[in-house]
């Protein structure tokens, strides 16, 4: 089976954390079909953690999303800037923001 369109994986992303009850929206939407997704964590603690997707090589045959974390509870600027160089180069790019206290936000991550 092929991977899921990306559009149909962040809409289910964010229903999924919204009936948790946490605050997750699209906060920028790419390629409906095949945009990277980037995962933007605030811990609500004045830190942001951003999962960015995995190398190719670390990915099982046929997995859907795999990320790797890039920054582990940064300062939020940092963040940002990441993501807006991200953007220049990638304008397909797809942008979720999740309010979460924990450092689990339910996505296969690998080392």
């Amino acid at each position: 089976m092929g991977l899921l369109r990306t559009d149909i994986w962040c809409s289910a992303f964010v229903r999924r954390h919204n009936d948790l009850g946490n605050m997750c929206v699209v906060a920028r939407r790419g390629d409906l079909i095949a945009g990277q997704v980037f995962v933007e964590v605030d811990h609500l603690d004045g830190t942001i953690s951003l999962f960015t997707p995995a190398p190719m090589a670390s990915r099982k045959d046929d997995a859907d999303l795999v990320f790797q974390r890039r920054f582990a509870r940064a300062e939020p600027a940092k963040v940002r800037e990441r993501i807006a160089r991200e953007i220049d180069f990638d304008p397909d790019l797809w942008v979720i923001s999740l309010d979460l206290r924990g450092d689990d936000p339910g996505i296969e991550v690998v080392s």
